[in-house]
């Protein structure tokens, strides 16, 4: 977060993100997964350097610099990747991507209801989020049970993960522990669980107790500690 952005290295992507960011994660997950090297730059989101505005016009994370041109949204850049680097693929099935498409689409309702909950701008216990985020999921729970296999299958489980790994999060921030109705969604715990494992994912997860830390200095703080949680 120093005043000047530090050079680009020869033959390597350069991702300008966030540690605690979920979407920054969704790009970390698929260049992991797609073994692309690359480095990473955090950027100060509350006091930003100057130079994060010639990356992303408005100054946001994350953003892809490959070297001839700089792609900006978790999403597109997750798309870009799977093209460039078909393998291994994040699509298994043609006939299945259009659906998958839609699913990630679909999930931008979770998302935001998540980042309401954690962010509590209309002061509502968790629980008026929790229950909204389920009736959500049930689509997901549905879908997944319908295709009998362990992962959606590539992308759509790598766009999903951030959120999935942050579903506790809201409800510490209000001192609150929820029970998950676990035996309502027997198939998205069992992802849950097996996704923790997935070497791409593995990788990028922070631990709740950090999450949390992390949160109550940026949401009450100007200045709030990105490194020594």
């Amino acid at each position: 977060s120093g005043s000047n952005c530090p050079p680009v290295e020869e033959g390597k992507f350069r991702l300008y993100g966030m540690n605690f960011c979920p979407f920054t994660q969704r790009v970390r997950i698929v260049l992991n997964a797609k073994n692309v090297p690359h480095d990473i730059v955090n950027v100060n989101l509350k006091n930003k350097p100057e130079w994060i505005f010639k990356i992303h016009p408005e100054g946001k994370v994350p953003a892809l610099d490959t070297g001839d041109k700089v792609i900006i949204d978790s999403l597109d850049i997750a798309e870009f990747l799977d093209e460039k680097y078909p393998e291994p693929p994040l699509y298994l099935d043609s006939e299945l991507k259009a659906k998958d498409k839609e699913l990630i689409q679909k999930f931008g309702k979770v998302v935001g209801a998540t980042s309401r909950a954690i962010y509590n701008k209309e002061n509502l216990p968790v629980e008026d989020y929790v229950k909204e985020i389920l009736e959500l999921i049930e689509e997901f729970e549905t879908e997944l049970a319908n295709r009998g296999t362990t992962f959606y299958g590539g992308m759509v489980d790598y766009m999903m993960w951030p959120w999935s790994e942050r579903s506790k999060v809201a409800s510490a921030l209000q001192d609150k522990e929820l029970q998950f109705p676990k035996e309502k969604f027997p198939t998205m715990v069992q992802w849950n669980r097996v996704m923790k494992e997935v070497p791409a994912v593995k990788d990028t997860i922070t631990p709740l107790e950090i999450h949390v830390k992390f949160l109550k200095g940026y949401l009450h703080s100007d200045n709030p500690e990105y490194d020594n949680l």
